[in-house]
């Protein structure tokens, strides 16, 4: 699929550019070990590390970075960034900007945080037919704030940057939230309609279901071995 990217020309060489998820996996997914006791089983079993599907949703698709460094003190965001005097009219000059709390009044999500939205300095174009589902890096409970989930058009639009609202969640951090860090997972998704049908599982998928549950029991890496389907990885063109 090819995905395309602009910013305004006068910034290219100065924006961090979406990565891949593949290249944004955190250092503490790196540094975990493979495998860690158990008291309870007495025994070493294997780390989150070794899921293929948490791995697999952590580098899928490709994130919006961090153009910058943000420094947080006292619940007061600041940035010291030399950003040039883009050439093109309303484009953003900031790396964030808020919303105010009423905008999320009856939701669970008006919960005293404060709503904030990553503002972004590429537009994201998709082959006709296809949405993109925005959301908070997979897995990514480390980060001081959560993202909101949304669904763009960007076959449709694609003209202007998309924004990425999220709350921080975090009254007590305190430093800096260093360039490069993640702020939104992007993954393009079909836009069909879904069919549903139901069944019992009988006769052969009975037979089936029984054997795979077994193997999967009794053998580590059943999954990652027999059915997980081949990676390839993203990157320019």
């Amino acid at each position: 699929m090819q995905v395309i990217f602009r910013c305004d020309p006068l910034l290219q060489d100065i924006l961090p550019r979406p990565l891949p998820a593949q290249q944004a996996l955190p250092d503490w997914v790196r540094a975990m070990r493979p495998k860690a006791f158990s008291a309870l089983h007495g025994r070493d079993i294997r780390t989150v590390k070794q899921c293929p599907p948490f791995i697999d949703a952590m580098t899928l698709g490709f994130v919006i970075v961090l153009p910058c460094d943000v420094r947080v003190e006292r619940g007061v965001f600041s940035w010291d960034w030399a950003l040039p005097e883009p050439g093109i009219d309303g484009h953003p000059r900031a790396p964030l900007s808020f919303h105010v709390p009423e905008q999320l009044a009856g939701s669970p999500l008006h919960a005293g945080a404060v709503a904030l939205k990553f503002n972004s300095f590429w537009t994201i174009e998709l082959p006709a037919g296809w949405s993109l589902l925005a959301m908070h890096p997979a897995n990514r409970l480390d980060l001081p704030f959560r993202t909101l989930s949304g669904l763009v058009d960007a076959d449709l639009f694609h003209d202007v940057g998309i924004n990425f609202p999220a709350l921080w969640t975090d009254p007590d951090f305190e430093g800096v939230l260093p360039k490069g860090t993640p702020v939104a997972q992007c993954c393009p998704v079909p836009r069909t309609q879904l069919a549903f049908s139901y069944a019992a599982i009988d006769g052969e998928s009975a037979v089936r279901y029984e054997k795979l549950a077994a193997d999967v029991l009794t053998t580590p890496g059943v999954y990652r071995k027999r059915f997980r389907a081949p990676r390839e990885r993203g990157g320019q063109s």
